[in-house]
């Protein structure tokens, strides 16, 4: 059994190799200056909290499908608050399978022009670059698939299976458009599973511009944030008591600080560190590799806990990144509070962390969440028709490169998919240096080649899965 399914699997590998030798020529004018109009038109919309022009750009985003000949049926604009989320179905025969999703977010993170070199609304072309807020994160990505559309649609290319666009508009706050689509309209976006524009993606050499790997998001951990509270009745700073609410939050952030999760590990980060390890040099890559081969050994995990880079791989982290107290320098303080910010790996539930930080924080301290719609999800499964599809994407481009799984420390509108049982798998188009990696910094950028050869990438992940041989 397992030979004749490797055997399926390297042809698989065979026939997607030569079905994108024809494409090593890249996109065309025509197809470069489609995207590179809706990058420009959708970066130039502040989509941020403040701006609140999402539903505009969801409008404007309509327009263009409407005018490339997708039926009024299949466009749907979902107004939610001040935001807006788009879902866009291509019509498939069905004979390839169910539907497959497409995500990405139109949202941004605020920017300012007074922090900015150039304006982060304006798109602006320079030095091999393309700046502006969302340029990676994630309008790029909205850019591609919506680019992609139009030109396959304009080619009448016919897919095997319904392709789903959904674009939500506030995933970089709380999330609810992503949960309003699963919960509210799943209809609209049910699917066999689900592509990320939004995470994965390949990494360049920060000498040579030379591509060095490309990571497929399969997993990602869960945000939840906490805050500690100790009360106090107060009183004068002359007359100091022996309790007081900053002392006590100080002592239940120190219980926090010396405990550590259980050492977890999942196939995903298995398969990671056993690819990747071996090219690391030092005791971090010698780690991973023994780690690899003995899931759980405690000195491999203590080393690997040690990096600040590779400790969210091996156990749920929490953190304290906000602290407050007291109303007065000449008063005790009658309250005091921290914020404990948690990274939750792949599986473990919420209410188990809460109640393991309640436990620390001891029963001077009242500990609740942030939000009430925090969501964890378990990892998705190593697809081997998504692992191929997304190789071949990346190797029409850049032939070669190492396709590694991965999970996420951060967050993305993945997890409301996977918690709601659809699989979804980041496969993002954007190689770029460590340098480069400025989303949500000031000057967000993207390489200009980068871009335009995530034409190519997405045109194989969507032919290579919902096309005909």
């Amino acid at each position: 059994m397992f030979v004749r399914r490797l055997a399926r699997i390297v042809g698989a590998f065979a026939v997607l190799a030569l079905a994108t030798d024809a494409l090593a020529q890249g996109p065309g004018v025509a197809e470069r200056a489609q995207a590179r109009e809706i990058y420009s038109r959708i970066v130039g919309m502040d989509t941020s909290v403040e701006g609140k022009r999402t539903p505009e750009m969801a409008a404007y985003l309509a327009g263009r499908f409407r005018v490339a000949g997708f039926p009024e049926s299949d466009i749907h604009v979902l107004p939610h608050g001040d935001t807006a989320s788009l879902v866009v179905r291509y019509r498939g025969d069905g004979s390839g399978g169910r539907p497959i999703l497409l995500m990405a977010h139109m949202d941004v993170v605020t920017a300012h022009r007074s922090d900015w070199q150039r304006d982060p609304f304006t798109l602006v072309e320079e030095n091999g670059y393309f700046f502006g807020r969302g340029a990676s994160d994630n309008k790029s990505g909205v850019a591609m698939l919506t680019s992609t559309f139009l030109t396959l649609r304009g080619e009448g290319f016919a897919p095997t299976r319904d392709l789903i666009i959904a674009f939500t508009g506030d995933e970089e706050t709380v999330g609810l458009t992503a949960t309003s689509l699963v919960r509210e309209h799943r209809d609209l976006v049910d699917a066999e599973f689900a592509l990320n524009t939004d995470a994965g993606g390949g990494g360049l050499d920060e000498a040579t511009g030379a591509p060095v790997g490309y990571f497929l998001q399969t997993s990602e951990k869960t945000f939840a944030s906490f805050s500690l509270t100790a009360r106090n009745p107060g009183g004068h700073s002359s007359q100091p008591r022996p309790d007081n609410a900053i002392y006590d939050v100080m002592d239940a952030l120190s219980r926090v600080r010396a405990y550590r999760f259980p050492v977890m590990w999942n196939d995903t980060t298995i398969a990671s560190f056993r690819a990747t390890g071996p090219s690391i040099e030092g005791a971090i890559g010698a780690a991973m590799v023994r780690f690899a081969a003995h899931p759980g050994d405690r000195r491999a995990a203590a080393t690997l806990t040690a990096s600040p880079f590779h400790v969210g791989q091996l156990r749920t982290t929490c953190i304290p990144t906000l602290l407050a107290g007291g109303h007065a320098d000449n008063a005790l303080p009658q309250s005091a509070v921290a914020t404990v910010n948690c990274r939750i790996f792949p599986g473990v539930a919420i209410s188990t962390v809460q109640a393991k930080l309640q436990e620390l924080a001891g029963a001077k301290i009242e500990l609740e969440p942030l939000e009430s719609n925090y969501i964890s999800s378990d990892a998705s499964p190593l697809r081997p028709d998504v692992l191929a599809a997304a190789t071949a994407a990346v190797h029409a481009t850049y032939p070669g490169v190492m396709v590694t799984p991965a999970m996420s420390a951060g967050a993305t509108d993945g997890v409301f998919y996977r918690a709601a049982g659809i699989p979804t798998y980041g496969v993002g188009e954007i190689f770029s240096k460590d340098s480069d990696d400025l989303a949500h910094g000031l000057d967000e950028r993207v390489s200009v080649e980068s871009f335009y050869n995530g034409l190519t990438h997405w045109r194989v992940l969507l032919t290579t899965l919902a096309g005909r041989e």
